[in-house]
């Protein structure tokens, strides 16, 4: 896969993440979606690839841009199976709030699984802890997995997770172990990716959220040495039958990064909308505006952090 074709879905996010940063704090989530959505399926349109969108912002009956099944690009090669959400915490534009982000990843045709916007039970870590946490465990025993791994004290440990109600269990299991908790309002995409970066803080991410996050994070993960491991939380007959409709019957089987993105030439790029856990916002000024990027590349290992000048005389304002 072209190395080139990592740096051009950078492109991408930035133009997302332009568009809706505009729309920070003004409350509505209606217009941040759209511009984002806008910005990014304009810019796919030059790209030279032929991309299979495996996860999209909705099916083709929900919307006419960036479906689930749509093909992107303006080239036949190469063909690759491709993961977006062009406002991941659309809410955190709407109300000011942390780790929004234009996320992209992806992986050769035919690897990346399809996966309905349910949600899952996850662990991610980083490449200290990869291979020896297991998320059929105690929690207990999976936080001193990861604090032997990192050679560090249990109290020194720190584990993010989505503060939710659902949570509150085990905000409490976490809380009596000892952990140090950063609870977060939006955004475990960025979150899961910070686990496996250095000077995040972070070192675990645990709880429940949606599926196709999932994905996005193991192909980042994937680049960076980190493991994910998720399961599917099936609590109706509905969403049995939704998980058949995707081809899957086994809905108790644990999915790792392989099962989710493969296991090669994996690309992920994301451009920060507001300030966050991985990235910095999008900073605007007079006639332009600063925008910051992390594009990954499983094949070098490489991580490349992008700040971006953009002058808004010089370029499309999105």
């Amino acid at each position: 896969m072209d190395r080139n074709l990592a740096l051009e879905l950078a492109r991408v996010t930035e133009a997302s993440a332009l568009a809706s940063a505009r729309w920070m704090g003004k409350g509505n989530v209606g217009s941040a979606v759209s511009s984002a959505v806008n910005a990014m399926h304009k810019v796919f349109r030059s790209i030279l690839f032929n991309g299979n969108i495996i996860i999209g912002i909705g099916s083709r009956e929900q919307t006419d841009k960036l479906f689930t099944g749509e093909q992107l690009g303006s080239g036949d090669f190469p063909e690759v199976d491709v993961a977006l959400d062009p406002l991941e915490s659309v809410y955190s534009v709407a109300f000011s709030r942390p780790n929004a982000m234009a996320v992209i990843a992806v992986a050769p045709n035919g690897r990346m699984l399809k996966v309905p916007d349910i949600y899952m039970d996850k662990i991610a870590v980083g490449e200290d802890s990869a291979g020896k946490i297991d998320i059929n465990l105690p929690l207990n025993e999976n936080i001193k997995i990861v604090a032997e791994a990192k050679n560090y004290d249990i109290r020194d440990l720190t584990v993010v997770l989505l503060e939710r109600e659902r949570h509150n269990e085990l905000i409490q299991q976490l809380r009596d172990i000892g952990v140090r908790l950063h609870l977060i309002p939006d955004g475990d995409v960025a979150a899961s990716i910070a686990t496996a970066l250095p000077g995040t803080g972070i070192d675990m991410l645990i709880g429940s959220g949606g599926a196709p996050e999932a994905v996005m994070s193991a192909a980042a993960l994937s680049c960076l040495g980190g493991e994910i491991q998720t399961r599917f939380i099936v609590n109706k007959n509905d969403e049995k039958k939704l998980l058949q409709k995707f081809g899957i019957s086994d809905i108790n089987k644990i999915y790792r990064n392989i099962d989710l993105v493969g296991d090669e030439n994996i690309m992920f790029a994301a451009t920060g909308v507001t300030d966050g856990d991985l990235l910095n916002g999008v900073r605007f000024r007079k006639n332009g505006a600063t925008s910051n990027s992390l594009v990954l590349r499983s094949s070098s290992r490489t991580r490349r952090y992008i700040v971006t000048e953009h002058y808004f005389n010089n370029q499309p304002n999105y």
